[in-house]
């Protein structure tokens, strides 16, 4: 499981919307903490992302959720491995079905990897992961009604 803390930034009918924060930390591991693959999932900095509510939330409170391993392999497969396999598909079938030269190769393989990266891109946006609310922390009151201030 990949877990990330976010921040409701709003509340809209029924949805909340989650903020992923950018740690200075983020930079030294080159995308291999779970912060990366949420950033990667849902986009780069600041941007929010929908959730229904399923429990009361308040704006400012964080959320933990968890992702499962298994979906972000096979989101992995259909967007990286895909176009490379109908390239090669269309590499090999223009020189032993038709006996391209290797401009021909060239361009049935481009075309072939082009074919590919739409299906990824249709199945990608097809293909739904399973994000689960682990822990929803209470929102903190400021050190200074702590004290008595």
């Amino acid at each position: 499981m990949i877990e990330q803390t976010l921040t409701v930034s709003e509340l809209k009918n029924n949805t909340a919307w989650l903020v992923s924060e950018q740690k200075p930390a983020c930079e030294g591991c080159n995308g291999k903490c779970g912060s990366q693959v949420f950033s990667k999932l849902f986009g780069t900095h600041k941007k929010a992302f929908p959730m229904p509510l399923t429990q009361p939330l308040q704006v400012g409170q964080k959320v933990k959720l968890a992702l499962d391993d298994s979906q972000v392999v096979q989101h992995a497969f259909w967007v990286y491995l895909l176009p490379l396999v109908m390239a090669f598909i269309g590499m090999f079938s223009a020189l032993l079905l038709f006996s391209l030269p290797e401009s021909g190769q060239i361009v049935s393989a481009a075309i072939f990897a082009f074919l590919g990266f739409l299906i990824a891109k249709k199945k990608g946006e097809s293909l739904k992961h399973d994000i689960k609310v682990i822990k929803i922390y209470p929102i903190s009151l400021p050190v200074t009604q702590i004290d008595g201030d």
